[in-house]
Formats: C-alpha cells, sequence, structure tokens
C-alpha cells in the first residue's frame, strides 16, 4: 500500500500539462488597463488564513474578496535582483544566468512591458526595478562570489527592531511613499486620459529591513523598522516565536545561512517577537501603499476596466529558521503573494495550484491578447483565474503541478535548487551529492522542521528526477562556481594593490580583521583548486 501511495505521488509530480494555447482575449471589447504592484520581501502566507490574522491587511483583503488569491505563489529565486529577472523575462533563472543581485538581465533585455508597449499599451514604471546587472555594493557581489570559500564571516548585522522617534508616523518609508505618489499622481494626469489601456508598474522596497549603519562602516540591512500607527494593526497575541533546531541539528547550509547572517547567537523570545511584530507592521505599511493605487484606480472610475495585481519578489524569514532576510527555500523566504482582480477574473476565488514569478510574463501579455511564445517557463495564470477551470481536476490542464526555484547568492555556501508539487518540497544543493537533499511534506509540516528524505528515499529519489530533468543542477552548479572565480579574479585585479585592504572592510569586517591572513589564505587556496563545488563546511 505504501509503495503504492508513493508511486501516486510520483506520477503527480511529473504529470505534463497541456499544450499552451496563444493569449486569449478578454471578453471585454477593449484591452484592459494592468496595474503591477509588487512588494520587496512580502511572505505571501500573510494573504490567506491563518497567516492572515497575525496583521491588518484590509487592500490585500480586498483583492482577495473581489479577485483571485493562488495560496501557493512561489518566488523562482529566493532573493531581488534574479527574483525581478525571473518575473521580467518570464524565464527561469539558469536560462538567464542571473546569479546574484550583481548578476541579473541585461539591460536592453526584452521584457513584458516592452512586448506590451510595442502593441499598444502606454507604459510607465515607478520605484524598484532591480532586474539588470551592475547593481548591488561592492561587499554583496563579494560575499556571493566567495560562497564556496571554506570560511564563514558574519555578513550582517545582528537583527534589531527600531521604533520611529515619531510614534504615530504613518509614512515611515518616504521612498516608497514618495513613488506611491507619483504613481497616483501619474493616473490622475495621464492615466484617467489615455485612449489606448495602459500597464501601470509600482515597485515597493517595504516591507524589506531597513539599513543598519549602526553595523560600522559597512553595513547590510537587518533593521526591522516601524511606527506605533503600523504597531497596532498587528495582532500581537498571536505573534509566534518560531521553533528552531538545535545549531548541531541544523543542515549545513541553514547553519552557513544564519551563521552568515549574525543569527547563531542567543535571542530572547521578547526579540524575537519584536522583530516579528515590527515586520508585520511594516506589511501594513506595504498595505496601505497598494491601497492609494487601488484607492485612485476606484475615484476615477478605471477599476472596473483595469486588471490589478499584486505580488513580491521574495519573502522574509524573520527569525524563522533562525534567519532573517531570504536567501532560502523555506517557506517564509520562498512563498509569496500573488493576487489578481478585475474584469474577467473570478471574485473570491483561491487557486490551490503552486505557481510562480516567471507566470507574471505570459499573464501580462494573455491579458493583452498578445501570442505568448512558447520558449517561455511560465504559464498565464488567466485560465486559473477565471471561469475556464470548474474544479481542481482541471488544474494540471492549465499549470504544470511544480514549480522550480534555485538560488545562487550570499549567504547560501552552495548552489540551491527547488521543486515544490502540491504535497511536497525538495531540495537540492550543488551538485547532488556532497550536500545532503531535503524533503518536506509542507501539508502536514508547515514549520518545515523534519527532513523526510531518508524516511522516504523513493519520493526523494523520484522528485530529484524530476528536478533533474526540467535542469540539469550539477551542471549549473559547476556554472556558477566558475562564473564565481571568474568574477572575483577580475575583481581583486581591479583594486590592484589595495586588495588587503578593500576585501577587509567589507561587510565582514568585523570577522575577517580577526586573522585578515588567514581568510586570504583561504581564498588563495580556493582560487587554486578546481572548479568542481567544494563540500558544505562549516566554520
Amino acid at each position: 500500500m505504501l509503495l503504492l501511495w508513493m508511486w501516486t505521488i510520483a506520477a503527480s509530480a511529473v504529470a505534463a500539462p497541456a499544450p499552451r494555447t496563444e493569449g486569449q482575449r478578454l471578453r471585454a471589447a477593449q484591452a484592459p488597463n494592468v496595474v503591477l504592484v509588487a512588494s520587496d520581501a512580502f511572505d505571501g502566507r500573510l494573504t490567506f488564513h491563518p497567516g492572515s490574522q497575525v496583521v491588518k491587511l484590509p487592500f490585500i483583503n480586498f483583492m482577495r474578496t473581489h479577485g483571485t488569491s493562488f495560496l501557493n505563489a512561489y518566488t523562482n529565486s529566493p532573493i531581488c535582483c534574479p527574483s525581478r529577472a525571473a518575473m521580467w523575462s518570464g524565464l527561469f533563472t539558469h536560462l538567464t544566468q542571473s546569479w546574484n543581485n550583481f548578476k541579473g538581465l541585461d539591460p536592453n533585455y526584452t521584457t513584458w512591458m516592452d512586448v506590451m508597449e510595442k502593441h499598444g499599451y502606454r507604459t510607465q514604471k515607478f520605484g524598484k526595478l532591480d532586474y539588470t546587472s551592475g547593481h548591488h555594493s561592492v561587499s554583496n557581489r563579494v560575499e556571493a562570489w566567495t560562497r564556496d570559500v571554506a570560511f564563514a564571516l558574519r555578513q550582517e548585522g545582528r537583527p534589531t527592531a527600531e521604533l520611529v522617534p515619531s510614534q504615530h508616523e504613518v509614512r515611515v518609508m518616504a521612498k516608497d511613499w514618495k513613488n506611491v505618489d507619483a504613481a497616483v499622481a501619474w493616473l490622475r494626469t495621464q492615466g484617467v486620459n489615455q485612449t489606448e489601456p495602459f500597464v501601470l508598474y509600482l515597485g515597493l522596497n517595504l516591507p524589506h529591513p531597513y539599513p543598519s549603519p549602526s553595523s560600522g562602516e559597512n553595513f547590510g540591512s537587518s533593521t526591522f523598522r516601524t511606527s506605533l500607527y503600523w504597531l497596532e494593526k498587528v495582532s500581537h497575541d498571536v505573534v509566534t516565536v518560531p521553533k528552531w533546531l538545535p545549531l548541531s541539528e541544523m543542515h549545513p547550509v541553514d547553519y552557513y545561512s544564519s551563521y552568515t547572517k549574525n543569527c547563531t547567537g542567543t535571542f530572547t523570545d521578547k526579540e524575537i517577537k519584536n522583530i516579528r511584530a515590527f515586520y508585520y507592521a511594516m506589511c501594513a505599511e506595504a498595505d496601505a501603499m497598494l491601497g492609494q493605487i487601488i484607492l485612485a484606480l476606484r475615484q476615477l472610475d478605471l477599476l472596473q476596466k483595469t486588471i490589478v495585481i499584486y505580488t513580491s519578489d521574495h519573502g522574509e524569514l524573520a527569525m524563522e529558521h533562525r534567519q532573517f532576510y531570504k536567501m532560502s527555500m523555506y517557506e517564509a523566504s520562498a512563498h509569496v503573494p500573488l493576487l489578481l482582480m478585475g474584469p474577467g477574473i473570478k471574485a473570491n476565488l483561491q487557486v490551490p495550484s503552486v505557481v510562480s514569478l516567471v507566470d507574471i510574463y505570459p499573464t501580462m501579455l494573455d491579458i493583452a491578447g498578445i501570442p505568448v511564445p512558447q520558449n517561455l517557463s511560465g504559464y498565464s495564470l488567466l485560465p486559473l483565474s477565471s471561469e475556464v477551470v470548474k474544479n481542481e481536476h482541471q488544474l494540471t490542464d492549465f499549470h504544470p503541478p511544480w514549480i522550480l526555484s534555485e538560488y545562487h547568492g550570499c549567504n547560501a555556501n552552495a548552489s540551491t535548487y527547488m521543486l515544490r508539487t502540491s504535497q511536497w518540497k525538495y531540495i537540492a544543493y550543488s551538485d547532488g551529492a556532497s550536500v545532503l537533499p531535503q524533503l518536506f511534506d509542507v501539508s502536514s509540516d508547515p514549520d518545515e522542521l523534519t527532513n523526510m528524505a531518508t524516511k522516504f528515499p523513493e519520493i526523494a529519489y523520484s522528485l530529484d528526477q524530476k528536478l533533474r530533468s526540467i535542469i540539469n543542477y550539477p551542471k549549473v552548479s559547476a556554472a556558477v562556481h566558475q562564473y564565481n572565480k571568474e568574477q572575483f579574479i577580475t575583481w581583486k585585479r581591479s583594486v590592484g594593490q589595495n586588495y588587503s585592504n578593500v576585501i577587509a572592510n567589507l561587510r565582514w569586517h568585523r570577522d575577517w580583521l580577526k586573522d585578515p591572513r588567514k581568510y586570504e589564505s583561504a581564498i588563495g587556496r580556493w582560487l587554486k583548486a578546481h572548479t568542481t563545488p567544494e563540500a558544505v563546511r562549516r566554520k
């Protein structure tokens, strides 16, 4: 019986979807407007029960009531630039080689917005984009390039919560509010007067943690900052302290992540709950920004003519698994919000299918009635969010029953690959042999504390075979490893004789300066080694 059950699970993981159709025109006489609001670091689990009970998100709730929410939406890479590159290109991370926050799309890459503009849409962008190459700090780049080096150095300040001086301040994230105001002004002065449909994009920084200048000259972003106004939106009695595995029982990649994020020390329950409550309050502020767009559309009589999409590039661990930030395949990091609302979108519909951000590209073209290229990694979400689907058995006719996510950046010392199906989450690392995989039954273990890879080896093997049919991940890992070396060597040459001083004073300076010769020697040995990814080591 057990073997039959495992065969059924494996078969569902490898089932192929029906052939994709070309873009479908909505029934409206004119193609609708589209507004896409994308947050940074918003945990998708907060958009439905029970996560929705922890903080008041009235405008996300409005979208959920009047539109379709995807209960299992995921990032294709849990870090800013690679994730956004997938969303704007419609291609998996390894296909665009968007390896880290420095390596994204070429600035001239044709995005879905470019295609829509070519087909008559008026286009406008405000706020955070972050999907092209060449950005982010030197520290961020060097940390990603040297992740295979046999050392672990703290790269971040200790995560902390900070209350703004003006306790009832509403506009805490001033930069985001400025972009929101600009987007609303554009709708009022230009969007409302358009004779052709428009597509408006608004990128938010919230609820990403704030920079932490108190950590020194070179600092990361480990501050969860908000005001009492937003904290009042949080149901503090349901803010939990997540369960942690003992350090000795953590997966080696998780340990490296926790250490480099400065999270292996002692935290009180009060500290943890404060960080989480402040994060949820930051989510409430992001929801209010979304609300300004929805209210403007309603006031201008555009809401019924506009499809509104809300999502995020990745989530936020907020001290789950002894980590903050993202860079992990755990639910808090990889699960993103995805809600659609507007003409042709079914109201109050919750879709359980696993979907991901590469689906945004074909969805945008489908909304506009533009034929969808067959070489994309994603699938249009319109069939899943309309009356087309009559029952759950039809879901796999429109989208494969799996999604792929991969990670190659800093704070994880092995390339990481996730295959997510309806029940299982399989995570493979590096070459598939040097680092043990993880297997979680997310339905029965939502906290992802029990790795079942050794308990159910047949399921792990089946999912690994499916993963390898999608991506030759050992080959990709080797390519990333070689890329990291080449980029580091080029950078090292560019700083010349100042190399020792520059590398010692990056974000890891507090640890590096304790024994700079030791760490320079470790890098030297790494540069001389062959290109096969090294086994993951702890400090």
